[in-house]
């Protein structure tokens, strides 16, 4: 049995290796994080419970190729994004994920993570759970995004931007402007 202070990386090459425990810990681990983050990126449950188990899938799929010097979050919410950016393409084969489409000014992501609640919004009934969800959707996707994955995944500014495919400096810079504009939207509303 894999005690809670082994590394995400070593338990990864302990599956690689055949112990078939260490992918049970590695799950039990991410598995509330990444469900919460590919929720909120599709909006839709039955789309959000595909998209869990094929990256879990990937993961089983490519354990030997999964490179030990790399941190096992930033390989598994790679593995999600581009699972959940290649649904939506499939889905919506000609719009843009990243350019302004349409009279709403809003990019497909942001189309797509409005049509349904996410867990968090059903959870948050409150008025300042509300305004806080209402401020989150007015941020950029980048900001957006980046927020997500350091509050709910629990990702290092290294890691996002490792996952987002930028550099260290675009991220933390897009947590920074991420903070200080939802602090702005959310004083707004006081």
């Amino acid at each position: 049995m894999e005690t809670s202070a082994t590394s995400d990386e070593t338990l990864m090459q302990r599956y690689a290796a055949g112990q078939v425990a260490a992918f049970d810990e590695l799950y039990a681990r991410h598995e509330l994080p990444l469900w919460r983050y590919i929720l909120r990126h599709c909006g839709n449950r039955a789309t959000a419970e595909e998209l869990m188990q094929e990256v879990w899938f990937a993961v089983a799929r490519e354990a030997g190729t999964f490179r030990t010097d790399a941190r096992f979050t930033s390989w598994l919410y790679t593995m999600a994004r581009n699972r959940v950016i290649d649904r939506f393409r499939t889905t919506h084969p000609h719009k843009s994920l990243d350019r302004v489409e349409g009279e709403s000014g809003q990019t497909l992501l942001d189309t797509l993570a409005d049509e349904h609640p996410s867990p968090l919004q059903t959870a948050m009934q409150s008025e300042q759970g509300n305004s806080i969800l209402a401020a989150l959707d007015r941020l950029p996707r980048e900001q957006r995004e980046a927020f997500v994955l350091q509050v709910d995944a629990g990702l290092t500014v290294e890691q996002i931007a490792s996952v987002t495919g930028t550099t260290f400096e675009t991220a933390k810079s897009r947590l920074r402007y991420a903070r200080e504009r939802l602090k702005d939207l959310l004083r707004e509303h006081a």
